[in-house]
This record gives C-alpha cells, structure tokens and sequence, in this order.
C-alpha cells in the first residue's frame, strides 16, 4: 500500500528523507490547521522532527498499527493533506481511528471525501476491519460534513475527549461499520 491513486490524487507513504515537503504543507497551513490539532510547539515545525516522526509512522506502517497517506494533486505533485488509520486494533475488535487533515487553500474540492474513500476501501477490503471511528470537534463543521457525506453516523459526544490546541475537548464520535464482513 506505499502509494495508491484515486482520480485526481496520489496517496504516498512517505520516509524521512521526504520531511522537507511535509514541513513546507505544516508551515504554509499552521494558522488554519492549529484550531484543530494538538498544541504545536516550535520544535515541531523542524526538518528533524519531520524525518523521525515520518520514520515513526514507517515503523508502525510495518507492524500494521497504522497506515498514513500524504495526500498530493496528480496535476502538480503538490502536497495537500493526509489521511490516516491509526490505532489499528485486530482480533474481535477490528477497528481503528481516522484522521484526516487538508490545506486550507484546497478545502471545498471534495479532495477529502476522494482520499477518504480510497483509504475507506482499502480499511475494509484488504484490512478486513469492522469499524472506522473519527472523533470530531461540534465545531469543526467541514469535517463533520466531510464524515456524513461518507456514511459516518453519530454515536454521540465524548466529554474533554482530545487535548487540542492546549484545551480538552469534546468529540462528536462518528463511526462506519463494515456491514461486509459480518
């Protein structure tokens, strides 16, 4: 699974010695990313801490903990996002997260929705897993449109769910059930 294609886009695992343009996608997108995600101290926007936390995500890709695509426009190769399965659980279980996050001059374009549905596949069809859970701010309408649109459904809210942006948060839990493999 190290790069696959929808219409308009390439999903790419990407390795160290690329940190250099997922650096360039965390600085050109830090004011409208950073409502949305953990607090990012200065430290994070560095060349080294790109390459070991893309080293990072290889190693759990290898042991099949998570599976993480940079999400580049087949048009001009230019980085716009990244879609993600993490915690990867199998056994009964047979569930994981997803995470998704896009550039703020590309939201609108339905370019999520593409990458999701490519890793939504691949999650079930050759993953075999049950369930894909996305915990979602209320306020982060886009990315609550983005889960309906997909067929995610509500499970309700978890109270102070995620640290983010130095704050403890609720999350809406959406969830897509593999109806397939029962």
């Amino acid at each position: 699974y190290r790069q696959v294609e929808t219409e308009r886009l390439m999903l790419k695992v990407l390795n160290g010695s690329q940190a250099d343009v997922v650096l360039d996608y965390y600085i050109r997108n830090r004011n409208y990313l950073s409502p949305w995600e953990p607090y990012r101290a200065e430290g994070f926007y560095t060349l080294e801490t790109q390459a070991m936390s893309l080293e990072m995500d290889l190693t759990a890709i290898e042991r099949g903990e998570m599976l993480r695509y940079w999400v580049f426009k087949k048009a001009s190769d230019e980085l716009i996002g990244t879609v993600s399965l993490t915690n990867i659980i199998r056994g009964v279980f047979k569930s994981c997260y997803l995470g998704y996050k896009l550039s703020e001059e590309h939201a609108g374009q339905n370019y999520m929705t593409e990458a999701i549905q490519k890793i939504v596949e691949i999650a079930f069809n050759d993953l075999k897993l049950h369930r894909i859970e996305a915990n979602i701010m209320p306020h982060n309408h886009a990315s609550i449109s983005v889960a309906t649109k997909m067929g995610f459904i509500s499970e309700g809210i978890s109270k102070k769910y995620l640290k983010i942006n130095g704050k403890w948060e609720d999350h809406h839990r959406f969830v897509l059930i593999n109806d397939e493999i029962e």
